[in-house]
């Protein structure tokens, strides 16, 4: 019946449909996507053995390894408890109101079908978040006594134990997304899929996020800033919560949002495939051809990646994601040859997504890497104190915003004027597929990311573990590598769900243009949203207030608990006593800090979560389908901007502060270090909490509108 009305549509709107692809093709994609999903399964079992066999013998590291997992568990138990709470009440909601209101739905199946498949993108989002805590517990201790013996074996560890991660978190994407449309098949459905997965990648996020930078920034400011202790001194009570919150944030956080990213790229694509096609053409089939090939790309990348003569680590993990890119070009061009119906203009457009993704590393690398100029810059202005490292610092974020935003730009400018001659409504999917093709590597992406807080435990617990001058300095490197990565994997993903977002707005239009043919409305069919009409530019400027005011409700969070965590920190050393002077058989209280970190976080992450989806509902009901065009534009580009600007300014000052660490400017203890130091606090927040959440965020109030979209023809003000 989908598929009947799906046509009548296309009829009606004038878009021009594909060549149905032969059953035989279909048949070939599914499975070599399946057999895709298997082998990334197993590929990703193998490197968890390997992992686990790797020596683990030192008793301290052990111990604060254990210590590590199990407040991290801990906070995972409590947060997810929170969130299927909070599941609930939206499956409920779903199941009342999507896709009709189920008091004038002639179809209650399908409202129910809404309400299990957003269930399943919340159960699938939180097991990519549990399954990195796992392998992240495993890798860190690991990674620590492999440094004992240099760089290279660490390296090893630490990047198989983040691709574990990576293969698992793309191949549960691509099951999920597959086996809604093989079961269901119906896109719309998707996007409710997809919703579970942003609804539940948004709170964990933010809630690891809070948490993490809680912890970092106490310990920082009391410990380096305050006493002159080293950055994972035992002493500090703090120090336990900060590696819980590395895994918490950065793993679980970031897996959530990587694979809410990717079902959301690929669920707006497959609704404008099938409205071009019907669901059964060579649009949908190019949408898992590209997908497969992307994660068979990242398995072949992630087996390559290893760190050669000269120790440098951070180019390993670029040029493996360089062999991934292009394994993945060589393969789709292949497929776009092969299989019958594929368009080459739609690979062009995938190209030029990919090939964005990889200039937005490139620029990222240039502002936040301790090898090129802008850190040293930063670095020789913390000579006249903290004012002039956080001037830089935000001077040269938001400058290095331009070459992003651009990039996202002009790929959709690209991807959009390549397909449009395709037929009506080729454009906005030649956009969506460009969405698709920069996060085609995203296996890779997401292995290069989970290194980061592998090595940033590792470092602290080399410290803690009493391993050595050399053995920390070695996993300094690796720490520093990770930093640059990480900032570059929040460049990707941000720009990634830009081109997203864009695509969204394109599956809003068409959910739109559906319900009004179903409604008998053709003559008021959406081609396109007049800024200069007052509904959208009430929209648009709202939308475009809201990502700061959400990125302010989870600073504001940070900034709370950290007070909370400061006070508990100065109470430990004033009357735990022996703990200022490193006594033995003394040890702080880890568990409090750990405890205000989660319960803050917890606290914290709810509101503002709520604040954008509620936003999104007001102004719906409000301004109806064009205010709410309106709002996703706005929101788009004031949160793309914002989340860059947080994500680069976070990773320039943290390299910043450790380009002086490594004796420049000063070196340890010196005013410009502490300058730094009190930069890097600034920046935590922005890095790790409020800038790659955003871009969850937009793309959170998108699907809401998507699904939405029907409500707000039937209900609104204006």
């Amino acid at each position: 019946m989908k598929f009947i009305t799906m046509a009548i549509v296309n009829q009606t709107v004038g878009i021009k449909t594909s060549v149905y692809t032969s059953q035989q093709t279909i048949f070939t994609i599914y499975v070599l996507s399946g057999l895709t999903i298997l082998a990334a399964f197993l590929y990703a079992l193998y490197l968890t053995s390997w992992v686990k066999a790797q020596p683990n013998k030192n008793p301290t590291i052990k111990h604060i390894a254990t210590l590590i997992r199990s407040g991290a568990d801990a906070f995972m138990k409590k947060e997810y408890r929170i969130l299927a709470s909070f599941s609930s009440i939206f499956a409920i909601l779903i199941l009342i109101f999507l896709p009709n209101p189920i008091w004038i739905s002639d179809n209650i199946s399908e409202n129910i079908i809404m309400a299990i498949v957003y269930l399943l993108g919340t159960l699938f989002s939180a097991i990519a978040g549990k399954i990195g805590i796992y392998v992240a517990s495993l890798a860190n201790a690991r990674t620590a006594e492999a440094a004992t013996s240099g760089i290279r074996p660490a390296f090893r560890i630490a990047f198989r134990g983040g691709a574990v991660m990576g293969l698992l978190v793309v191949g549960s994407c691509l099951l999920g997304v597959m086996g809604v449309m093989i079961l269901i098949g119906d896109a719309t459905v998707l996007l409710s899929f997809s919703f579970g997965a942003s609804s539940l990648a948004l709170f964990a996020k933010a809630g690891g996020g809070i948490f993490t930078k809680t912890a970092d920034i106490s310990a920082d400011l009391v410990g380096k800033v305050e006493l002159n202790i080293p950055e994972d001194d035992p002493r500090n009570p703090a120090v336990i919560a900060d590696n819980v919150g590395d895994n918490v944030g950065d793993v679980a956080g970031m897996g959530a949002d990587l694979f809410d990213s990717n079902v959301a790229s690929m669920s707006a694509a497959l609704v404008m495939a099938t409205m071009l096609d019907g669901g059964t053409g060579a649009n949908v089939m190019m949408v898992f051809c590209y997908a497969a090939f992307g994660l068979l790309a990242s398995i072949v990348g992630i087996s390559t990646a290893k760190v050669g003569e000269d120790d440098n680590p951070t180019k390993a993990l670029n040029s493996s994601t360089y062999v991934t890119t292009g394994i993945f070009l060589i393969l789709t061009a292949l497929a776009t040859y092969i299989f019958p119906g594929f368009q080459w203009r739609i690979w062009g457009a995938s190209t030029a997504g990919l090939l964005v993704g990889v200039i937005i590393g490139l620029v990222t690398n240039y502002f936040t890497d301790g090898d090129y100029p802008i850190i040293k810059k930063v670095a020789h202005a913390s000579k006249a104190g903290p004012a002039f490292t956080i001037l830089s610092g935000i001077s040269y974020s938001f400058i290095s915003v331009l070459p992003s935003m651009a990039g996202i730009a002009v790929s959709s400018l690209i991807a959009y004027t390549l397909c449009e001659p395709l037929g009506s409504g080729y454009g906005m999917y030649g956009i969506s597929m460009a969405a698709v093709g920069m996060l085609s590597i995203v296996g890779m992406i997401i292995s290069n990311d989970a290194y980061g807080p592998i090595v940033d435990n590792a470092r602290g617990l080399a410290e803690m573990g009493a391993l050595g001058i050399e053995t920390i300095r070695n996993a300094d490197e690796l720490d520093s590598a990770g930093n640059t990565v990480k900032a570059i994997t929040k460049g990707f993903a941000i720009g990634a769900a830009g081109l997203t977002v864009i695509s969204l707005l394109g599956a809003f239009k068409s959910e739109v243009n559906e319900a009004l043919i179903l409604m008998g409305n053709t003559e008021e069919i959406l081609t396109g949203f007049n800024i200069m009409d007052p509904k959208v530019f009430f929209g648009i400027l709202v939308g475009g207030a809201i990502p700061a005011v959400f990125s302010a409700m989870l600073i504001l969070g940070v900034e709370k608990n950290a007070e909370r965590m400061i006070d508990e920190i100065h109470r430990q050393f004033n009357e735990i006593e022996g703990l200022r002077d490193g006594l033995a058989g003394v040890e702080p209280d880890y568990n409090k800090c750990i405890d205000i970190a989660t319960t803050g976080a917890l606290k914290e992450l709810i509101p503002a979560g709520l604040m954008t989806i509620v936003a999104t509902v007001l102004v719906g009901l409000i301004g109806g389908v064009h205010a709410v065009g309106g709002f996703l534009l706005g929101n788009i580009v004031t949160g793309l901007l914002l989340a860059l600007f947080m994500s680069n300014a976070g990773g320039l000052w943290d390299n910043a502060k450790k380009y002086i660490e490594a004796g420049n400017e000063g070196g340890i203890g010196s005013e410009e270090h502490k300058a730094a130091v009190i930069g890097d606090t600034v920046g935590d927040p922005f890095k790790d909490t409020a800038g790659p959440s955003i871009n969850t965020q937009i793309t959170v109030v998108s699907l809401v509108a998507s699904l939405m979209a029907k409500i707000f023809l039937i209900f609104s003000i204006f």
